[in-house]
């Protein structure tokens, strides 16, 4: 195959790794990330190379099991392990999801906030805008907008460079790790791991590349697509961090969400940088909250055997459009009521995504090795010690983090 051919055929498939890694990068993500770097300056920088390196291996064997099987995970967990297995998981993703729908039109809210915009006014602009995208246009179309959206995440390297960090001591904190046994230093290096690995990935990815319908000739197009998307993801989380670093972190000033960091940024590093920063700010918030209820109707529909998929209509799949409908409806009316519990709801998701995140690896990594499935595409023994490998490791740091969040002397982010 000619180099033409070969970037003819990346463009077909592209979009699913890229999108899921890349939407990551949502109004929680970009939370952590400024806290990490307003609080120890380049010290948790180093987190990102194991982290990006146990997100490639996860997300690959998701998209291989959707190119192989041509289905999503909740539909291999429903026909290999029953519909109890399949309902509980997805009553819980449920209301993990529903929590960081609310997350995401907070940061988007906060981030139109600082433009000077009221809330009131662009909650529901914001909300009815992605519900139009996703339930009146085709996946192919929805896909375009999403691609084009990810692209201004670039927005958080320039603002990077505009900070005007000395790169030397950036790098060499990025190689060499500062390990401190400090309480707040440690949870910050779970929770970059937790905001970056979660369940409703696994899913989304899985739906979205079986919807598209990539076939096994695609299959090596398809695993560069989710490099390359989990290699942008912690780019822009390294520029975010460094960002932060280099001008809150000396100063010495403390933030908990990243809509601070935008407004603390206009007398340290310019009014352009703040801009740019509240506007990606907006940017991941609002496809956070396309991609979040869109994996939440994709894995209940899947789990119940019901109709899904962007392409279909309301008639088609009621439940899939009702799913999606409700669940960004229901997190709008929750933004606009004054006093309504949101950091109570932000931090019950956190808890809940951290409890199911080892079931749905485990169950992943099961259907993976099952040879009825995946016949001569089942993981090799080399590839199975990385996988099991990072399972084991996200496991203790997600008991760790969940354990934390539960008892009230624990540490919060």
């Amino acid at each position: 195959m000619n180099l033409y051919k070969k970037i003819a055929l990346f463009l077909a498939v592209m979009g699913p790794g890229i999108i899921t890694a890349n939407i990551d990068n949502d109004a929680s993500g970009i939370t952590t990330y400024s806290v990490a770097g307003a609080r120890f300056g380049y010290g948790l920088l180093w987190t990102l190379v194991p982290t990006t390196i146990a997100l490639v291996v996860i997300q690959e064997m998701i998209a291989r099991m959707g190119v192989i099987t041509g289905k999503g995970l909740s539909d291999l967990i429903r026909e290999n392990y029953g519909i109890k297995a399949a309902f509980f998981m997805m009553l819980g993703l449920l209301v993990a999801n529903f929590g960081n729908t609310i997350a995401n039109l907070a940061g988007w809210a906060a981030s139109m906030e600082i433009l000077g915009l009221s809330k009131y006014i662009m909650i529901p602009v914001g909300a009815i805008s992605i519900w139009m995208l996703v339930t009146k246009g085709s996946y192919r179309f929805v896909e375009k907008i999403l691609l084009f959206a990810c692209l201004l995440y670039f927005g958080y390297v320039i603002s990077g460079f505009m900070a005007k960090p000395e790169w030397m001591p950036v790098l060499k904190s990025t190689f060499v790790p500062q390990i401190k046994w400090d309480s707040e230093y440690v949870m910050l290096s779970i929770a970059i791991i937790g905001t970056t690995i979660t369940p409703w990935m696994q899913f989304y990815l899985q739906s979205s590349i079986a919807e598209k319908g990539i076939k096994k000739e695609q299959y090596k197009a398809s695993r560069l697509d989710v490099i390359i998307g989990c290699s942008i993801t912690d780019i822009i989380a390294f520029f975010i961090m460094v960002t932060c670093a280099v001008t809150l972190f000396p100063a010495g000033i403390r933030i908990n969400e990243a809509s601070e960091a935008a407004i603390a940024l206009r007398p340290l590093a310019g009014e352009y940088s703040s801009f740019i920063f509240a506007l990606c700010l907006a940017n991941g918030s609002l496809l956070g909250a396309i991609i979040v209820p869109l994996a939440t109707a994709y894995y209940i529909c899947e789990a119940m055997g019901w109709e899904a998929g962007v392409n279909k209509t309301f008639k088609e799949a009621p439940q899939f459009m009702w799913i999606y409908t409700l669940t960004i409806g229901l997190a709008s009316l929750v933004i606009l009521i004054p006093g309504a519990p949101l950091v109570f709801l932000m931090v019950l998701s956190a808890v809940i995504n951290g409890l199911l995140l080892p079931f749905v690896l485990v169950y992943a990594l099961l259907l993976v090795n099952n040879k009825k499935l995946m016949g001569e595409y089942i993981n090799p023994k080399s590839y199975n010690y990385i996988s099991w490998g990072t399972v084991v490791v996200i496991i203790c740091l997600t008991a760790f983090l969940v354990v934390t969040n539960i008892i009230p002397s624990g540490g919060r982010v």
